[in-house]
């Protein structure tokens, strides 16, 4: 046993006091003459040694109570069983996840409750200690300061959940850097967490500085479900107005049990206009289908939400469709075959057609298309050629249907088109194309089921000019000579056509794989931009034709609003947002208006990441294991089977016994009180 305070040791000198007043006894005596005095002898001395017992029991009372209390002053406590402590000039750095993972649940209460509860507790150890500084994943400003254990106690009640997910590694370093600031001592630092496998980061890097004594207290549940929308997508290019229209969701259920007819809704501008019943295995994945129409043009705001509980925060998710684009066609022509594909994109609102004769094209209107169709030019050169180029590295999608007679082809060099040679003398007759592959993904809705195991009557054509097939064959003659290719050139696709339209050299353009073809090209013209975006993607790329020179976006939801940093490659606009781990700003998933000049340009769906909705967490046999090799690191039991806070006091600090002496001191008080009143003589 040992003292925190051994000056208080010279109050044990008081226990002479009752000492003296027994030992000196300055009442005067007076002595009474009887004249029978045989009986009376008798009965004072029987009632003289029953008073001196009381009066020696007394004092010792009196001495025993002033030792407990002069003792307890003293504050006597057993030594700590490890010699691991810190330093009295150390700081102590408690870290509380608050991440959205601390959702789950344990005897019915939220982690994030008994992870808070956990810490006050701990405070205890640390009364007056003025080094102690508390940490979530927010990493705001207030966490700087060293405070009291009040002061934390006070920050505690107010810590709700944060939409950052931090790594282990990143909080050490954190931790770290604010405790160095502060001290030169040894620290001591506290992870009160449910370590989740997804979020913690690759802990066997993590190697804590030999001064510091790392304490991992894991706060877990049981998780036995958890459902989330890993992946949503279209089944068409672009939406329709008025039209059907599917979207596929993908939905995962990272828990231990399986979940049982889960109702899905599909919502649109938060109007419900679809609903499935799936039912999802342990640790897998389903995927349905919602089929839906839209009225209107323009953006709608769509979302998939489900009640699934403990977990909550990942119910929603939200997307934005696009209904009805306009996609831009620009055909440029000079022995032109007929209106095919005039015809092709004039009948649909979808297509803004334009058409101009290569001797009097404007190549400024390139900059706005989507698809340029190149129909019956022979020689292409100049700022024409130069244009061209230009635009597919953009992006865009060029078609080119050769004319009747072939001259000079040399210039498709320039648009990645090698070897190419014309095929001279008299056209012969129009020979069948093969069936195209149906597992190509460029037919994936060309054929319906009901044909997929039919033979198709193909087409029929005369090729007049051959190349070197660099790409993807869509359509080939039976020869295995390309007829219809699909090249990458930059940033953009190159298709190649080996006959013309004109009857003369086949029925192609008759033919009813004619139309789906040229609206397949025009479909994948449009850049595909996704429907939602995650905090954790790296940059968001966005087209935004016409912008202005040295344009500043923002991004605005509700009150929020954020101006993300933003560089323009081309037509489009790269914006990095601040990741959540990376940022005390508060962001929420939900619907941001990308915004210039207080203008709304268009509508984005924002969501927080896959991580924090995986429920599986490291055990704390498995923490220790990792650190096996750390003397330095302590792993506690989960906190829901042990007490935290007096298992590191008995190790560390040592156990207290001042409360064992003021108790004993109050009970010695209370015998000389009894024996005082209750023994008579």
């Amino acid at each position: 046993m040992q003292f925190l305070y051994p000056a208080f040791l010279w109050g044990l000198l008081a226990a002479a006091i009752p000492v003296l007043i027994h030992l000196f006894n300055f009442r005067r005596v007076k002595r009474v003459y009887f004249t029978n005095v045989s009986f009376l002898k008798q009965i004072n001395t029987t009632t003289s040694s029953f008073r001196r017992l009381k009066h020696w029991l007394i004092m010792a009372a009196r001495i025993l109570a002033l030792v407990c209390l002069a003792l307890a002053f003293a504050q006597p406590f057993i030594p700590a069983s490890q010699t691991t402590g810190v330093s009295r000039d150390g700081v102590t750095s408690i870290y509380l996840d608050n991440s959205l993972s601390m959702q789950n649940l344990v005897d019915n209460r939220r982690l994030l409750d008994v992870a808070a509860t956990k810490v006050e507790e701990l405070l205890g150890n640390f009364p007056n200690a003025p080094t102690l500084q508390l940490i979530t994943n927010t990493f705001g400003a207030e966490e700087h300061a060293l405070q009291g254990s009040q002061k934390l106690r006070d920050r505690l009640a107010s810590v709700d959940f944060a939409s950052a997910g931090r790594s282990l590694e990143s909080v050490y370093r954190r931790q770290q850097q604010l405790a160095s600031a502060h001290s030169t001592g040894k620290n001591q630092l506290f992870w009160f967490s449910d370590f989740q496998k997804s979020t913690t980061g690759d802990l066997q890097k993590l190697v804590p500085d030999s001064s510091t004594q790392l304490f991992l207290v894991p706060v877990q549940g049981t998780a036995t479900q958890n459902v989330f929308v890993d992946t949503l997508w279209l089944n068409t290019p672009f939406i329709r107005e008025m039209q059907s229209n599917v979207v596929t969701v993908r939905l995962r259920n990272s828990g231990t049990k399986p979940v049982e007819n889960l109702g899905i809704k599909l919502l649109l501008d938060e109007t419900q206009v679809a609903t499935q019943i799936v039912s999802i295995p342990a640790e897998n994945y389903v995927q349905t289908t919602f089929n839906f129409t839209v009225r209107g043009k323009g953006f709608k705001r769509g979302q998939i939400t489900f009640e699934d509980s403990p977990v909550l925060f990942d119910n929603d998710y939200y997307f934005v469709l696009n209904a009805a684009p306009r996609i831009n066609v620009v055909q440029v022509y000079g022995q032109k075959s007929g209106n095919f594909v005039a015809n092709v994109f004039a009948n649909d609102s979808l297509f803004q057609q334009q058409n101009f004769s290569v001797s009097n094209v404007d190549v400024g209107k390139f900059q706005a298309a989507n698809v340029i169709v190149l129909e019956g030019v022979d020689r292409v050169e100049g700022s024409l050629l130069t244009e061209l180029q230009r635009f597919v590295q953009g992006g865009g999608s060029l078609v080119i249907i050769p004319p009747a007679r072939v001259s000079n082809s040399s210039w498709l060099n320039g648009v990645g088109i090698q070897n190419i040679a014309s095929i001279q003398g008299q056209p012969s007759l129009p020979t069948f194309l093969a069936e195209p592959s149906r597992q190509n993904p460029f037919f994936s809705d060309i054929f319906d089921e009901t044909t997929r195991k039919e033979q198709v009557t193909m087409p029929a054509a005369t090729a007049v000019w051959s190349w070197q097939a660099v790409g993807d064959k869509l359509l080939s003659f039976k020869s295995g000579e390309p007829f219809l290719t699909s090249s990458k050139s930059g940033e953009g696709r190159v298709y190649v056509l080996a006959a013309p339209l004109e009857a003369t050299y086949g029925d192609f353009a008759q033919h009813a794989l004619f139309l789906p073809i040229f609206y397949k090209i025009a479909a994948l013209s449009v850049r595909q931009e996704p429907i939602a975006y995650s905090f954790e993607s790296k940059d968001l790329i966005l087209d935004v034709t016409g912008s202005p020179k040295n344009a500043v976006y923002q991004l605005r939801k509700d009150k929020l609003e954020l101006i993300p940093v933003q560089r323009m490659i081309g037509t489009q606009m790269h914006l990095e947002l601040p990741q959540s781990s990376q940022s005390s700003t508060a962001l929420e998933s939900g619907y941001y208006e990308l915004r210039l000049n207080n203008q709304l340009v268009r509508l984005l769906a924002l969501n927080h990441g896959h991580e924090e909705s995986q429920m599986q967490v490291y055990t704390p046999d498995e923490l220790r294991a990792i650190f096996k090799d750390r003397k330095n690191v302590q792993v506690f039991d989960n906190v829901n089977k042990a007490d935290v806070a007096s298992a590191y006091k008995e190790q560390h600090v040592g156990k207290d016994l001042w409360k064992w002496f003021i108790i004993a001191a109050l009970i010695f008080l209370f015998t000389e009180i009894a024996l005082v009143r209750w023994m008579k003589g």
